[in-house]
């Protein structure tokens, strides 16, 4: 039986032809294939050791990487937890919006689809320099193959019954003349039921619960749910799934000895249906045992050890967590410049007030702490990084508040105060107040993130040591430029300033066509000609 929503989309898509580049690099160390782009990539760094004097000695370090990158676009599904959300609905109508070319009218006028807000759709990358020394940009969606984000397949669960029609006219978000046109079609997408843990999100959430997965035995949950995106796959003559988690803040997992501490336990904690395994793990592991990829939009710790254990034991994609989009991406890069600038941030305090359903389950305290947590690491790296600032654990006073207004809806204001010391004793105090819609800045991001883990599922490497190519880490922290406390592997240092994210992606995608990392020293422009 096919699954809800199947006869909506052209099942008769095949898998796109390799497009022809937009560029090629000329150089041997890169080859096009009509399968792949190979590429040899010297991978540069400085090894730092420190003395017993405390001076230091850097060394240059070279180690020769060599990457293969699927050029065929595969057609891929997007999966969304929370798919009748304000998130999910929203995107939703938006690339219906692209795929029928519709404008709609508003007192400012006509407003035609656009994807403002996306890194991988919206942004450009310096490719590099003409003869006469003056930089060259294009679209950051053309450095390679990606996936075109008007052609993803749509689909998800939720608690709620809701079509997604409703739920769009529900989240208020988009303008009445684009509802009006894409209500129809939207009216026949109804969401796959969901798995319900009343513990796990707030009480006020209990009247949307009523499309649910029957009974309380998670793993018949975990192979239900495994069952939807088999089905999903198959009835939409899909190539890859991609699933992303949407739906409301959990609160914290206890993290519990022989529960959740490792990949056996936590299974073993599944078939007995453990307390203390949270929906969004139930998700995490349906599709880690089915090989697609998982990501958390939500700050709560889906990923507890066992979990992240258990996607390296099956070498599955996972990546998380919470969706960085308005207050905590300008506090990362606000926070990187003032710190960069030799300006020392001591206080930071972040208000916000919403009146949308993430607002409302936020009221309750325990899904705030979850939200708390993801806020307020996000400036530890940048205090860290400069020792002339910050003693050794010293750090800015960091405050996040957020309050549940209904009337306001999905517009959220955020309020922010940053309280620095400046020269010879002096203050200064930056505020900053935005207003933004909430679901206008997190749907672009669920765009990046599945367009980014699409392409992580093409892209291999190898090193000198190695006799055949791999995957990369399961846990993707290529993604962190779009999520608020990122995920990184076992050991490795957590990177949240915003220009260093970005500029991550932007080199690791220059490696795979065989490109030198972007630099600013504008050599030829500061010497003797």
């Amino acid at each position: 039986m096919a699954p809800p929503n199947a006869e909506l989309y052209n099942n008769n898509s095949t898998t796109a032809a390799a497009a022809a580049p937009l560029f090629k690099v000329a150089s041997s160390n890169v080859q096009y294939t009509e399968e792949h782009i190979l590429s040899k990539y010297a991978y540069a760094n400085t090894l730092v050791t420190k003395q017993a004097d405390g001076s230091f000695v850097a060394q240059p370090t070279e180690t020769t990487y060599e990457f293969k990158t699927e050029r065929t676009v595969p057609r891929v599904g997007l999966m969304m937890v929370g798919w009748g959300g304000n998130n999910g609905s929203t995107l939703t109508a938006s690339i219906l919006a692209h795929k029928h070319n519709l404008t709609w009218r508003t007192k400012a006028g006509v407003h035609t689809p656009n994807y403002f807000g996306s890194v991988t759709q919206a942004s450009t990358v310096r490719l590099g320099v003409d003869a006469q020394g003056n930089d060259i940009y294009i679209p950051l969606s053309q450095m390679l193959p990606l996936v075109n984000p008007t052609d993803l397949v749509l689909g998800g669960w939720d608690i709620s019954s809701k079509n997604l029609a409703d739920s769009m006219e529900r989240a208020k978000v988009l303008e009445y003349d684009l509802q009006r046109q894409v209500r129809d079609e939207m009216a026949g997408m109804v969401p796959l039921p969901s798995i319900y843990y009343p513990d796990f999100i707030a009480a006020n959430q209990s009247d949307r619960a009523d499309n649910l997965i029957p009974g309380q035995d998670k793993r018949a949950h975990v192979e239900q749910i495994r069952k939807d995106i088999r089905d999903f796959k198959t009835a939409n003559g899909l190539d890859k799934v991609i699933v992303i988690w949407t739906a409301n803040t959990e609160r914290y997992a206890e993290l519990v000895d022989g529960v959740n501490d490792t990949a056996d336990n936590f299974l073993a904690a599944v078939n007995a249906s453990h307390d203390e395994i949270a929906p969004s793990s139930i998700f995490a592991l349906a599709c880690i045992e089915e090989g697609t990829p998982f990501i958390n939009g939500s700050p709560q710790n889906t990923f507890v050890p066992g979990l992240i254990e258990l996607a390296e034991r099956h070498r599955a994609f996972i990546g998380g967590d919470d969706f960085k989009s308005g207050q905590t991406k300008f506090k990362s890069a606000l926070v990187d410049f003032l710190v960069n600038a030799g300006i020392k941030p001591v206080a930071i305090t972040s208000y916000n007030h919403l009146g949308n359903n993430d607002g409302k389950n936020l009221s309750s305290h325990k899904q705030f702490r979850s939200k708390e947590i993801s806020k307020s690491t996000v400036v530890d790296d940048m205090v860290a990084a400069n020792d002339i600032l910050y003693k050794k654990d010293e750090h800015p006073d960091h405050t996040v508040v957020i309050k549940y207004v209904p009337s306001v809806g999905d517009s959220k204001r955020a309020l922010d105060e940053y309280e620095c010391d400046i020269f010879m004793g002096g203050r200064q105090s930056i505020s900053v107040y935005n207003i933004c819609e909430d679901s206008l800045l997190a749907s672009p991001l669920i765009i990046d993130l599945v367009v980014m883990t699409e392409l992580m599922t093409r892209l291999q490497y190898k090193t000198g040591e190695m006799t055949k190519f791999s995957g990369f880490h399961s846990v993707l922290s290529i993604l962190s430029y779009m999520l608020k406390a990122p995920m990184v592997t076992a050991g490795t240092p957590v990177v949240n300033a915003l220009g260093r994210q970005r500029t991550a992606i932007e080199n690791i995608f220059r490696a795979c066509v065989g490109l030198a990392p972007n630099n600013d020293m504008g050599l030829e422009h500061k010497i003797w000609q």
